[in-house]
């Protein structure tokens, strides 16, 4: 069913809001995917934070003018579903990446981040960005890191005199 005027404008709206404010995006074929299919990846993606699209082209170009997605408009051709990540940026690149695996009809064509775009290679690349956690939980242990070191320097003197002592007294014992 074609949209008519308004109904584009409002898609171009919804594509520019979500396209402003997501971290990656990842564009992939979809040809031969069943409506079952593609409701099982919509669900999963809304699970994983990902806003998942299927568009035309032009809207979607029109959508990214202006963002950092616009180095991507020579590249969008073909039939297309779009995954944009809103959360973190590796969820949409984990997402296809996933969901290709089990159907081979889903073939990623590009991937976009910090304003370049790259080749659908890359969405192995996209996919292992730690998330928002993990990410936090490898700072905080480059963070603790020092702390605990200069601990266990401050600790040794003390264990060694422990042990010196602990042989002492073994020795008068044997």
């Amino acid at each position: 069913m074609p949209l008519n005027l308004a109904q584009k404008k409002e898609l171009v709206a919804e594509l520019a809001n979500v396209a402003a404010k997501a971290h990656s995006l990842v564009a992939a074929e979809y040809a031969g995917l069943t409506v079952g299919q593609l409701t099982e990846l919509r669900r999963k993606a809304r699970t994983s934070g990902v806003f998942v699209k299927v568009a035309k082209n032009t809207l979607v170009r029109r959508a990214v003018d202006g963002t950092g997605y616009e180095c991507t408009k020579e590249q969008l051709t073909g039939p297309l579903l779009y995954a944009f990540s809103t959360e973190d940026p590796g969820a949409a690149g984990r997402l296809v990446k996933e969901y290709a695996k089990a159907n081979d009809k889903l073939k990623p064509k590009l991937v976009s981040i910090g304003g370049k775009a790259y080749p659908a290679s890359h969405v192995d690349v996209l996919a292992s960005l730690p998330t928002r956690d993990q990410a936090l939980s490898m700072l905080l242990s480059v963070l603790v890191q020092p702390a605990t070191m200069l601990v266990r320097v401050l600790a040794e003197p003390a264990t060694q005199v422990a042990r010196v002592i602990n042989a002492a007294g073994q020795a008068k014992a044997a």
